[in-house]
C-alpha cells in the first residue's frame, strides 16, 4: 500500500523523524538509501512503514496486516500540520531557524512504544541504554512485516509478568525493571493519554511511578508531539542550552528553564534545533559511571 502526503512549507524529514526516536539504534527502525523503516503496533495489528521524501511532501508504503493503519499515521509522524516557525528572540535560535527551517515536531501517537525505551534510558549512559534496549528487542520482539529485517517492539503482555530478576540479563535492573512491568500492566491507561488534553496527558503520565519530568518530557515529545516538551533532568541538555543562549560553559535545570522562558509554547522545538546545529558546550568534569549488571 502507498500514499503522499503533501506538507505546506519546507520539511526536514531526516531531522523530523529523527526526532522521534528514544534511542537511535533502534532494532525497530532502519534509514538507508530507500528512507526510513518504523516497524510498529496499529489498531490493526502489526506493520512495517517506509518513509521518503517524494515532491513537496513525504511518500510512504506499508507492510502487514496494520499497513492501512500505518500510513493513516504518516501525516502526523512528519508534522505535516505542524508550524515550525515561531518568533525567535536569540540571535542563535534565529540562525538555526533559518539553516533548519524543515524541523518539524512529529508524534507517534504510540505511547507505551515511546515510554519503553525512555525508562530503559534513565540514569545510564547512551551506550549502556542502547544495548540493553536492543537485547531487550531482539529477545521479545517478533520479526517485522516487509523486505526489511526489522524487528517489532516488545509487546506490554510480554513484558508485565517477565520476573524483574530476568531483566538483568539486559543489563536492567530492579528498578526500571519495576517501572517497565508496572508501565506494561496498565499499557491501556497509558495510551489513552493521545486523547486527552495535554495537561491532564502530563498529569497522567506524571503519576506513573518512575515517571518523573525527564521521562514524561521525553514521551510527550515522541508520542504527544508536544512542542514545547522539556526532558528536566537530563544529563546534557542544560549545558548545551547555557552555553549557545547564554556562553555559560556549565548550567542546570533551572537555568536552562530560566534561558528557555522566552519561548515558553515552543521549547522543545528550541531543544531540537540547538541538538541539530547548536555549538556543543565545553567537556570537563566526572562523566556517568557506567555500570553492567549484566551476569548478576
Amino acid at each position: 500500500m502507498e500514499r503522499h502526503v503533501a506538507v505546506d512549507g519546507p520539511l526536514d524529514l531526516e531531522r523530523t523523524l529523527l526526532g522521534l526516536q528514544a534511542i537511535p539504534a533502534s532494532p525497530s527502525v532502519h534509514a538507508d538509501a530507500a528512507g526510513y523503516w518504523r516497524a510498529t503496533y496499529t489498531v490493526q495489528g502489526p506493520a512495517t512503514l517506509l518513509i521518503r521524501r517524494a515532491g513537496n511532501g513525504a511518500a510512504a508504503r506499508a507492510w502487514g496486516p496494520g499497513a492501512e493503519a500505518a500510513l493513516d499515521s504518516v501525516p502526523d509522524l512528519i508534522g505535516a500540520g505542524d508550524i515550525p516557525l515561531f518568533p525567535a528572540s536569540d540571535p542563535i535560535v534565529a540562525r538555526l531557524q533559518r539553516r533548519f527551517p524543515g524541523i518539524r515536531i512529529g508524534k507517534t501517537g504510540a505511547v507505551f512504544e515511546s515510554a519503553l525505551p525512555t525508562i530503559v534510558a534513565q540514569k545510564v549512559t547512551g551506550k549502556g541504554s542502547k544495548n540493553s534496549f536492543r537485547h531487550l528487542v531482539s529477545a521479545f520482539g517478533e520479526p517485522a512485516p516487509g523486505p526489511v529485517t526489522l524487528r517489532m517492539p516488545p509487546r506490554p503482555e510480554d513484558l508485565a509478568d517477565l520476573p524483574y530478576e530476568d531483566y538483568h540479563r539486559f543489563g536492567i535492573e530492579r528498578r526500571r525493571a519495576e517501572i517497565i512491568r508496572f508501565a506494561a500492566r496498565r499499557a491501556r491507561r497509558l495510551e489513552e493519554v493521545v486523547t486527552m488534553p495535554l495537561e491532564a496527558a502530563y498529569q497522567r503520565l506524571l503519576a506513573f511511578p518512575g515517571f518523573g519530568p525527564w521521562t514524561v518530557g521525553k514521551v510527550a515529545g515522541t508520542a504527544l508531539g508536544d512542542p514545547d516538551a522539556v526532558p528536566v533532568g537530563d544529563y546534557n541538555l542544560p549545558s548545551l542550552v547555557s552555553w549557545n543562549l547564554a556562553r555559560e560553559e556549565r548550567g542546570d535545570d533551572e537555568r536552562m528553564l530560566e534561558l528557555l522562558s522566552p519561548y515558553a509554547g515552543h521549547r522543545g522545538r528550541v531543544l531540537r534545533l540547538l541538538k541539530a546545529g547548536g555549538a556543543t558546550p565545553p567537556r570537563f568534569g566526572p562523566r556517568l559511571a557506567v555500570r553492567s549488571i549484566e551476569h548478576i
